[in-house]
């Protein structure tokens, strides 16, 4: 009990002098704002979220009821940038499902769209705050080092959350760990001597031995594209697969080597992908919509294709 006293002592004095206070999302008390940023930070990086993304949504959709008042098409198109597409079609069903507030209660949150244990967690104690654990990726890897977790089952890490979490303080404690995570106990190269846990940590010798990943094996995929332009504007139809369902493509078509305009990559979540662009003089079906140049900012088109659209138009 008094290493774990400890342990709480030493977390939340370094947190008080080098944690991030200046990120928007822990300055207010808004939990629809909070979620929001949640579910941007799972895949994009914290600068760009603060910077960029987050601003710029919640002016465009400051309340859940105005978000889930707006066309999916325009939501989309607000998130054109972020990747990972379904992200944003669940917010749009969670808000349509919660148009005045976010339920408080963790099973009640796990029944929503794109609400995982993590986001459920995250929104609990930074939130609602309440006496919660929170274990993302950055919390796990503290973890994990902290206790001399190898290979351990996501569930073991979790009930550690549990046994180290600070009653009086969660939220803090919480952000606290997720902060050292981030910026002394990183992935490569952890900063083992700036670290307040240092004393009583089990994996501090050998850091990288706790955090040893699979290497992830990508895909390789060739997409080929068909480019047609008519008085200032082009051809585009609707993805309805999974790769950027819901949202503005080029249409598919056939390779005729002599038509190559471009080939350029692009990754894609597991893919690897290697895109051509052939020009076409005519393109015919009901599906095609025809897009002004000028309005491709402002519309939901894939980052796909609009990198593919600014090598050529």
């Amino acid at each position: 009990m008094e290493d774990i006293k400890q342990f709480h002592k030493n977390l939340l004095s370094w947190y008080k002098k080098c944690g991030r206070d200046h990120l928007p999302w822990r300055n207010t008390d808004d939990i629809y704002h909070i979620y929001i940023s949640e579910i941007m930070l799972q895949q994009t990086q914290v600068n760009r979220v603060m910077n960029e993304f987050y601003p710029n949504f919640l002016e465009k959709f400051p309340t859940l009821e105005v978000l889930a008042n707006s066309p999916i098409e325009v939501v989309l198109a607000s998130w054109s940038g972020l990747g990972y597409y379904s992200r944003a079609r669940n917010i749009h069903k969670t808000a349509n499902e919660c148009p005045k507030q976010l339920p408080d209660d963790m099973s009640e949150l796990l029944k929503l769209p794109g609400i995982g244990r993590y986001t459920a967690s995250a929104i609990c104690s930074f939130g609602y705050e309440q006496n919660v654990s929170v274990v993302d990726t950055n919390i796990s890897r503290v973890l994990k080092r902290y206790c001399g977790f190898v290979e351990v089952k996501d569930e073991v890490v979790w009930s550690s959350a549990d046994t180290l979490l600070n009653h009086k303080e969660p939220r803090s404690h919480n952000l606290a760990l997720m902060d050292l995570g981030s910026m002394v106990c990183t992935p490569t190269n952890p900063k083992c001597d700036e670290c307040p846990l240092s004393d009583t940590c089990k994996g501090k010798n050998e850091p990288e031995l706790y955090t040893k990943k699979k290497k992830t094996v990508y895909e390789a995929m060739d997409l080929f594209f068909a480019i047609c332009i008519k008085d200032n504007h082009i051809a585009l139809t609707k993805s309805t697969g999974k790769m950027y369902k819901g949202m503005l493509v080029l249409p598919s078509t056939d390779p005729i080597d002599e038509n190559l305009l471009t080939t350029y990559k692009h990754s894609y979540t597991k893919y690897r992908l290697t895109v051509h662009l052939y020009k076409v003089e005519k393109i015919e079906g009901d599906e095609i919509i025809w897009i002004n140049i000028e309005d491709i900012d402002t519309l939901h088109i894939s980052t796909l294709t609009k990198k593919g659209l600014e090598k050529i138009v």
